[in-house]
């Protein structure tokens, strides 16, 4: 962490506005490495007082059970991420509302209150409502790939290839979702469009898709090992 802020500036560059001057490439950088400083950051603070709360005999949930850089989907992130509070939501919140029978409602209630319970600001707003727009392609894939049935070593691979896609798009996604809301706001998400349907940024998208596709393809072999 101490080498991460002294030697990487994500923050400052966020924080700053200076983004606006950067190339696309660099603007994936700084969104890659922002949401990896906030899962460490979090992950030490929530850790730091579990280790007192397990010494005092008080067993307190695990806020981040999973790396950041091993969700492939939404649904999983938000489940590691400050898990405790997922678990407050789900049970104060998601099931009154009629839980997973009301669920394309249901988040963007429930995300309308996390943004607000962090702060009210037109940037936390965009980054819950983006979060649930792109929550919604994910349930209506994922209902349609459960009543999917794959025959064969052909289907099961097609289908494998498939979801591997579908998590590259999904990790794109989630970062778009995470710029908006903690680096350039909503007002820069035509600039951020702009930027990357240039020259210069199709190749940086490209590269992008490529990278997260191989990247859900390690975590599905994570995910058979385990």
């Amino acid at each position: 962490m101490e080498l991460m802020t002294h030697l990487f500036y994500y923050n400052a560059f966020a924080v700053s506005g200076s983004w606006k001057l950067l190339s696309p490439m660099d603007i994936f950088i700084i969104g890659y490495g922002v949401i990896n400083f906030m899962w460490l950051k979090f992950l030490l603070i929530w850790r730091y007082f579990r280790f007192w709360s397990l010494l005092s005999g008080i067993e307190v949930p695990e806020n981040m059970p999973k790396c950041v850089n091993n969700c492939h989907n939404l649904e999983d992130f938000w489940k590691n991420w400050h898990a405790s509070f997922n678990k407050w939501i789900v049970r104060y919140m998601y099931i009154p509302l009629g839980g997973s029978r009301r669920k394309l409602l249901n988040v963007w209630v429930v995300f309308t209150f996390v943004a607000i319970w962090h702060d009210l600001e037109w940037k936390l707003l965009s980054w819950a409502w983006l979060t649930c727009l792109f929550f919604v392609p994910e349930m209506v894939v994922k209902s349609a790939a459960h009543a999917f049935k794959a025959e064969g070593a052909l289907g099961e691979f097609v289908f494998r290839e498939f979801s591997a896609v579908a998590g590259a798009f999904t990790i794109t996604c989630l970062m778009v979702a995470n710029l908006v809301g903690y680096v350039i706001g909503p007002s820069g998400i035509n600039w951020l469009i702009s930027r990357f349907l240039t020259k210069e940024g199709l190749p940086v998208m490209g590269f992008m898709l490529v990278s997260f596709y191989v990247g859900t393809k390690l975590m599905f072999h994570i995910q058979d090992v385990k």
